[in-house]
């Protein structure tokens, strides 16, 4: 498949994918390896941009992205928060390092003032989000916090000058909850790395012109979005076909491995339909549009993919959840605990009681337990060559219950080439046969050739030279050499069944000396080493595997039975989005792992979508996690730091959060008529001391030596 891809790196007329879901013959599937990144300096077509509302498919837990960036905020945060810890004593208590000196508290309110309205909006943005959905977690329990300590503290810096009475202030932890909440958020973000936009990458595949044939047989290059239905355009050997259509002259080979999957170029001859995005081989070809816009594959593939992001994530975010019970429980004890005080002493104690319950609510360990845990995963993912791009995906692969594999490129290279050479007679060695096969195949750019030829390189062999070659339709090529006479044949035109173990979904070719079979070559796609190994872990953990391709039903039948495993072949880009979207409606979590245009709706609708690294721009866009070595092999590494990391982040709630639901009520008061209250500098200790032990543990999180 290698042999015609010179020609994709042909930037300026790169690939346009307009082809039509809808047609039953070209099953528009997997992508070869070589059409790498989006760095083709296409102009996107202004008419690509409808369906660009590009949408965060991890839903609810992730709102906090969108919030400018948390890495300024925390840096300009910083000095505004390290002056007002230096001048407000923590609950009431002088630290080492701290001091005041007159009004010095009146500086700490303006400062914190100005803290509130920078640091704290994201958070109040976050915290009305969660409203408006009903459900109130992180956001809304740190808005919670922030907004309670602040408002107390003006109030307590006010009575002071007013009254002159004492009253405790609660700027240092005002402060220092911004401060660490906004480090976290930093940490976490940095951590994961900005989803890409599947739909630019799409649109960015479109080649800029055109070479449209006028009636007086003269070329016009124009846009390709000025295409019309019955334009006849020019394709040059090497160029990509701009736009759906048929062939009204001309016959060539044209490689669809991009759309389609199938790992060999495809003969096409007049009247047969081309793909746009297919890449043109030797000949040239003057093909009728038959389709443009929207009709088009790439747009198809573009509203699938926004159809795919609209849908809500199923994960449950853990943490977000426990920060929404200590909302509830929060107000709901500081309103028992205000009406309890009240009615027992003064409007006072209550006050003070209701307020230390919602500022001890607030998690400063929470803030840091998951963003530690998804940067010492990240990291440690990356050096596995894992990029994982949403914490989510770890924890939805914790429970999956199927993956779905694409076959070219994924469990298999990708590439046709030869797999093995038999040898048939006894007169000949195996290297005169593949020496003969190279030579009869010399002035072939067929791809079965061009592998033999390549082989016969590889094994340092040196074609023998013919005297004469012709091709023979349909069946192969004969030629001359030292007075024999030679032909190179499918096994169909040898038409004799020959004792020879044949890979499964593999080509085979016979050489014949004057009648007589001498040698045999297989080509196909080979399996990836480690996909077996993949397997056979699948099974092991309780996960369904399943390939979908758009190859042919004999290339899908031998891979599936190579690795022992259920297929379905022939698949489209709409099948495989409707299958996975059947197992997600029978309740099942589905890991998706593919590497082309045509994947990327099924990638970005999975619950945890893997992308093969070799793959296309628009399957990487798409994904949750990228296998940056390409090796299937590192998927069991992603499951493993899936558990591992779902793990640490559970004990790191139990450690951050703990703390919290325990001293709530304590801070409520229910052990005062025992004498036992929680001391605000017990408090700030205890609070320290959770936030230690959860950074501690992230740091210990680990994956087994491969």
């Amino acid at each position: 498949m290698k042999n015609n891809q010179q020609h994709h790196h042909n930037h300026k007329d790169h690939m346009e994918h307009n082809f039509n879901e809808h047609e039953p013959r070209h099953k528009h599937e997997e992508y070869d390896n070589h059409t790498h990144h989006g760095h083709h300096e296409v102009q996107v077509e202004e008419g690509l941009h409808d369906h660009h509302g590009h949408h965060d498919h991890s839903g609810g837990g992730h709102e906090h992205h969108h919030h400018g960036n948390f890495k300024e905020l925390f840096l300009k945060s910083l000095p505004l928060g390290i002056i007002i810890l230096l001048l407000s004593p923590m609950m009431g208590i002088t630290l080492p390092f701290q001091f005041t000196f007159p009004y010095s508290d009146i500086i700490v309110s303006i400062l914190s003032s100005i803290l509130l309205i920078y640091g704290g909006r994201p958070f109040y943005q976050g915290a009305l989000e969660e409203f408006k959905q009903k459900a109130p977690g992180m956001m809304s329990l740190v808005s919670l916090g922030i907004s309670v300590s602040y408002l107390y503290s003006i109030y307590a810096v006010v009575a002071k000058y007013l009254t002159g009475e004492h009253v405790m202030d609660f700027f240092f932890e005002f402060a220092s909850l911004i401060l660490i909440m906004l480090l976290g958020h930093w940490i976490e973000m940095k951590a994961i790395g900005e989803a890409g936009d599947a739909q630019q990458a799409l649109a960015e595949l479109l080649p800029k012109d055109a070479h449209v044939v006028l009636d007086d047989d003269s070329i016009d290059t124009r846009p390709v979005s000025e295409l019309k239905v019955g334009d006849i355009v020019r394709v040059q050997a090497g160029e990509n076909v701009p736009a759906d259509g048929i062939i009204k002259r001309g016959e060539s080979r044209v490689n669809e491995a991009l759309l389609t999957g199938e790992s060999k170029p495809v003969e096409k001859k007049v009247g047969e339909e081309v793909i746009g995005g297919s890449t043109n081989g030797e000949g040239v070809l003057y093909v009728e549009v038959q389709e443009t816009g929207d009709k088009s594959f790439i747009s198809q593939v573009q509203s699938l993919i926004g159809q795919a992001q609209n849908q809500p994530s199923r994960a449950e975010n853990i943490a977000n959840k426990v920060a929404g019970w200590l909302f509830y429980i929060a107000v709901i004890a500081a309103v028992i605990a205000f009406i309890y005080w009240m009615l027992t002493t003064d409007v006072q104690t209550a006050i003070i009681f209701m307020v230390t319950t919602l500022v001890i609510a607030c998690p400063h360990a929470l803030g840091l337990a998951i963003p530690l845990v998804v940067a010492r995963s990240t990291s440690l993912g990356a050096s596995r060559g894992l990029l994982v791009k949403d914490r989510e995906a770890l924890e939805l692969a914790t429970n999956a219950d199927v993956m779905i594999l694409d076959k070219t490129g994924t469990l298999t290279t990708g590439e046709f080439k030869v797999l093995n050479v038999d040898l048939l007679s006894d007169h000949y060695t195996k290297e005169e046969v593949i020496a003969l096969m190279a030579g009869i195949e010399g002035g072939s750019s067929h791809p079965i050739a061009q592998s033999i030829i390549r082989h016969a390189e590889q094994q340092g062999v040196t074609p023998v030279a013919f005297d004469s070659i012709d091709v023979i339709s349909g069946a192969g090529v004969k030629g001359e050499a030292n007075g024999h006479r030679y032909e190179l044949i499918s096994q169909k035109a040898f038409g004799q069944n020959l004792d020879i173990d044949v890979p499964k979904g593999a080509t085979l070719s016979i050489l014949v000396d004057n009648g007589q079979a001498i040698g045999a070559v297989a080509l196909g796609d080979e399996l990836k080493p480690s996909s077996k190994e993949l397997i056979q872990v699948l099974k092991e953990q309780g996960i369904t595997p399943l390939m979908a391709t758009g190859d042919n039903e004999k290339a899908a039948q031998g891979a599936a039975e190579a690795l022992g495993i259920e297929y379905k072949a022939n698949q489209s880009p709409q099948d495989k989005y409707d299958l996975v979207e059947e197992f997600k409606r029978q309740g099942q979590t589905v890991i998706m792992v593919g590497d082309g245009v045509n994947d990327a709706p099924s990638l970005a609708l999975a619950d945890v979508g893997i992308a093969v690294g070799a793959g296309t721009q628009v399957a990487l866009d798409s994904a949750d996690v990228v296998l940056m070595q390409s090796d299937p092999g590192d998927i069991e590494s992603f499951i493993e730091l899936a558990n591992n990391t779902t793990n640490k982040m559970k004990q790191n709630l139990v450690w951050g959060a703990g703390y919290n639901f325990l001293a709530i009520p304590i801070a409520a008061g229910i052990l005062a008529p025992f004498g036992i209250t929680l001391s605000p500098a017990v408090g700030a200790v205890l609070m320290s001391l959770s936030t230690v032990i959860v950074a501690i543990n992230a740091v210990t999180l680990k994956l087994d030596k491969k």
